[in-house]
């Protein structure tokens, strides 16, 4: 088996989770350091099992994705690519018939929120308590942003972070916010930019994709 971390810049974070995930390696946290560093540098967990030959070339795969982002632009970018979202509303009802739940409007952002179960120091724990999968539209329907984590246990991280990055969705984070809960969570906290319905599309199969791995483990624990 593998694990170790990659020191990354901000945009070299797809390019390298990208690459990991080609080569058959998992990723197991996305976090920074460091406060106040310039430019800012997070730190990308991996790991794998297999032959260490084949596990070497994988890793290698990461360094070299790395080294193209930094190839073709010397300096670290500063944004996100494309252009900023439009300034306006965005519409909650054709959102709310693709996410398959209603939203919470403020300020002309669209939120929604799907909570889930858990229990810590023998409690029943929930939504209310931070065990919630959300998401926020802002901008326009026409060119928006989504911000938001993932709530997931062990066993749904790697098919979440694929669906999202298959999307285009950015990976901002990965990481606990608990210690002690039964099951453990684990959070990926998420960017993206384009139309708010291609977005919302884009995360409902994310979520889909989570719901198909709980459901094949519910059968699993039923046999």
């Amino acid at each position: 088996m593998m694990m170790g971390d990659t020191v990354v810049f901000e945009d070299e974070v797809a390019p390298a989770m990208d690459a990991a995930f080609a080569a058959g390696l998992e990723v197991t946290a996305l976090h920074n350091h460091f406060l106040f560093d310039a430019p800012k540098v997070y730190f990308m967990h991996i790991g794998g099992d297999g032959k260490p030959e084949e596990l070497a070339v994988a890793v290698k795969q990461v360094w070299d994705a790395i080294k193209a982002v930094r190839a073709a632009t010397p300096l670290p970018a500063k944004a996100f690519p494309g252009s900023a979202p439009e300034v306006g509303v965005v519409n909650p009802e054709p959102l709310e018939a693709i996410m398959g739940t209603k939203a919470m409007t403020q300020d002309g952002m669209t939120k929604f929120t799907f909570g889930r179960d858990g229990r810590m120091h023998g409690t029943k724990i929930g939504a209310s308590m931070g065990l919630s999968t959300w998401a926020v539209f802002s901008g326009s329907d026409a060119s928006a942003v989504v911000d938001g984590d993932v709530i997931m246990a062990a066993g749904e991280v790697q098919t979440v972070l694929r669906a999202l990055r298959k999307t285009g969705i950015y990976v901002v984070a990965l990481h606990n916010h608990m210690i002690g809960e039964d099951p453990a969570f684990f959070f990926v906290h998420f960017w993206g930019k384009g139309p708010a319905a291609d977005l919302a599309r884009a995360l409902r199969s994310v979520l889909d994709a989570q719901t198909a791995v709980d459901q094949k483990s519910m059968k699993s624990h039923a046999k």
